[in-house]
């Protein structure tokens, strides 16, 4: 079984940065990818931004540009640095990751931690 936790949302103004970071535990024998979503009230689940287990990294449109995805694969940890940050930022963001354990690749997902950005 693996684990993923999210720390580092909260509130803060337009304009600001936050560090969201995404430990995984448990056993884990390779990493096919770990990525970001989001989701505002009353939207759909989105893809932020994306680090494949090679290292190839992917961003939605909205966020190229101030976003960045980062891994250190020695903590299976997985960074998100946001600057410039926007109100329509604001959602929860959650940590996903597919990591193969026990010979098969399998899905999971964090919990999310919120992030509010005021005007």
């Amino acid at each position: 079984q693996v684990q993923l936790v999210e720390s580092g949302g909260g509130l803060v103004q337009a304009g600001g940065s936050l560090r969201l970071s995404c430990a995984a535990s448990g056993i884990i024998f390779g990493i096919r990818h770990m990525a970001w979503y989001r989701q505002a009230p009353g939207m759909q689940r989105e893809l932020v931004a994306r680090i494949s287990g090679g290292g190839r990294m992917d961003y939605a449109d909205s966020v190229k540009g101030r976003f960045t995805i980062s891994r250190d694969n020695a903590k299976n940890t997985v960074y998100l640095q946001m600057n410039s940050l926007r109100p329509e930022d604001t959602a929860v963001y959650y940590c996903n990751g597919d990591f193969i354990l026990g010979g098969i690749s399998t899905e999971y997902w964090g919990q999310g931690t919120q992030v509010t950005v005021s005007s």
